[in-house]
């Protein structure tokens, strides 16, 4: 069965189903290419995630070139997936994201969605809110928004019959330097996606009566 014959295959089971079978892969086929259409697919459908006043702070660095993951491979302190997988797509989060908020409420108004009145009191508002907060603060707000982006990315590739791993372990710094990356954009995660040359493996889950409370925390 071909990669493109598995992809719709497993696109077609239950989400349910998708979100058990998605691992942590290390291990990757790397004769397996993902198409730019397809990648361009995954992502169009990752940026469907939430996000805080819909700004959508979340960019995508698509490193699919063999000398590029080569560069990034002692960046991302040698892991070898970095080499093996189609791609690796660094999430970055841009810190001036909130400069695009005209543009995103124009499209609501375009559509029919909200009057131009309403987006525009909305543009205002959220202009003047993030370019009046700390750096850090906005940070924080956009890794939120990053990490829900990330999540989203790794079960649309699993849908579409790929594999991932999120990377959090790689000097910031350097890969921002080695790829040019302007100030406005933090790097928030690597994600490898490929095809598993060796299945992830299954990992347990804490049981709910330690993680989950209602209406009040545990004492100790």
């Amino acid at each position: 069965m071909s990669v493109s014959q598995l992809s719709q295959t497993v696109e077609q089971q239950p989400f349910f189903n998708v979100i058990q079978e998605r691992r942590s892969v290390r291990s990757y086929d790397p004769e397996v290419k993902i198409s730019r259409e397809e990648m361009n697919e995954i992502l169009q459908q990752a940026a469907l995630a939430p996000s805080a006043a819909n700004l959508q702070p979340w960019r995508f660095l698509v490193i699919d070139s063999q000398e590029l993951k080569q560069k990034l491979y002692p960046i991302a302190f040698n892991q070898q997936q970095v080499i093996e997988a189609s791609a690796v797509i660094a999430v970055l989060g841009d810190l001036e994201g909130y400069k695009l908020a005209e543009k995103i409420y124009g499209m609501a108004v375009d559509a029919g969605y909200m009057p131009a009145d309403t987006a525009q009191s909305f543009v205002e508002r959220y202009q003047t809110m993030f370019a009046s907060m700390p750096s850090e603060t906005v940070l924080q707000k956009i890794s939120i928004d990053g990490g829900l982006v990330s999540m989203q990315l790794m079960l649309v590739a699993r849908a579409k019959g790929y594999d991932t791993v999120p990377m959090g372990g790689f000097d910031h710094a350097k890969f921002a330097e080695a790829f040019d990356i302007p100030e406005r954009y933090a790097p928030i995660m690597l994600i490898a996606i490929g095809k598993a040359a060796n299945p992830g493996h299954p990992t347990l889950r804490l049981p709910m009566e330690d993680v989950a409370f209602f209406n009040e925390m545990p004492k100790a």
